[in-house]
């Protein structure tokens, strides 16, 4: 180094330090603009003042067949719950998202049957983008004591990310899922701008860490994206033979 550059940097640390000894408080105070005031729920599984109740265990207004979505949600509300009917097939939100919070609880019964997949199945499709299974789908299933390939596990992105931890509850007990969905965004000719991210705690333990997604869950094949617009959530009617679940105090924060 020679003495022209050290003198230049001796000059530029003299201003640097002359800055910090003339700085203020107040030159990294933010001022405006003032958050929103919102006044939360009694405890964190109730829904915050500017939340969409989807589901407040009293009727499916806010859901319809996802099979025809002009028919209603034929699904049996009972309890403060509702309870998958497979004979119905799945149900989807009569609104559309693009970016949110998600708050969900869901339970298997105590008296479940079965085994791996066939055990309690059931998925959370954070954006159904068409007919069927179509979307990416957070996974639903009785993970207690119930051995499958870990990426179908419950807290997984399906065959695509498995959970961090299993945090699952014993059947017949209540579980609870608060999750940040990312919608993906694409450029006008359908390319990829920004993909899809979600952040997933299971009672309480956060299982997906802002998990980039590969496109949407595919059971059989890789994942690739499609473009697509804010879409509905899906709850999931799956065809096993096991006894069905339920869900209760399901709402949403668009962000």
């Amino acid at each position: 180094m020679n003495n022209k550059t050290i003198l230049t940097l001796l000059l530029a640390f003299g201003s640097l330090s002359a800055f910090a000894q003339n700085a203020k408080p107040e030159d990294t105070e933010v001022w405006e603009p003032v958050p929103k005031v919102v006044a939360p729920g009694k405890t964190t599984a109730d829904a915050p003042a500017d939340a969409i109740v989807l589901f407040d265990g009293k009727n499916l207004n806010e859901w319809a067949s996802a099979e025809d979505n002009s028919k209603p949600a034929k699904w049996d509300v009972a309890g403060g719950a509702v309870t998958v009917k497979k004979s119905e097939g799945g149900i989807v939100t009569k609104r559309k998202f693009t970016n949110y919070q998600l708050h969900v609880e869901w339970r298997v019964p105590a008296n479940i049957t079965g085994t791996g997949q066939g055990r309690g199945n059931s998925g959370i499709f954070l954006a159904s983008i068409g007919k069927g299974d179509a979307g990416y789908e957070l996974q639903v299933l009785d993970s207690y004591n119930n051995k499958t390939y870990v990426n179908g596990q419950a807290g997984s992105i399906y065959k695509q990310f498995a959970p961090l931890v299993n945090p699952t509850r014993k059947p017949g007990e209540w579980q609870t899922y608060d999750v940040i969905w990312t919608a993906p965004t694409f450029n006008e000719d359908g390319s990829v701008k920004t993909k899809a991210y979600v952040t997933a705690i299971l009672n309480g333990v956060l299982v997906q860490n802002h998990t980039e997604l590969l496109g949407p869950t595919q059971y059989i094949g890789k994942p690739s994206y499609q473009k697509h617009g804010p879409a509905p959530i899906y709850l999931q009617a799956h065809g096993d033979p096991s006894e069905p679940l339920s869900f209760r105090n399901i709402w949403v924060r668009e962000l």
